[in-house]
């Protein structure tokens, strides 16, 4: 949470993406508690290219509109 706070409100990045293996179901929990969505497979760059990997991700907007119930 701390990590995406950084991205979005200190770097401002205005989306953020998680790499998940599709039988990492610990890390696709997790995104999901962050807010994150999933978006499908997706291909990484050489050497990674042959290795399955689900895409998911969420934009700042979503982000604060998600923490702005916290911060109440």
């Amino acid at each position: 949470s701390a990590a995406l706070d950084f991205a979005f409100e200190r770097l401002a990045w205005s989306e953020l993406i998680h790499c998940i293996h599709p039988d990492n179901l610990a890390s696709q929990r997790l995104a999901e508690r962050l807010g994150s969505t999933a978006l499908g497979p997706v291909r990484l760059p050489e050497p990674y290219s042959e290795s399955p990997t689900l895409h998911w991700g969420q934009c700042r907007q979503q982000w604060r509109q998600r923490m702005r119930p916290a911060l109440a």
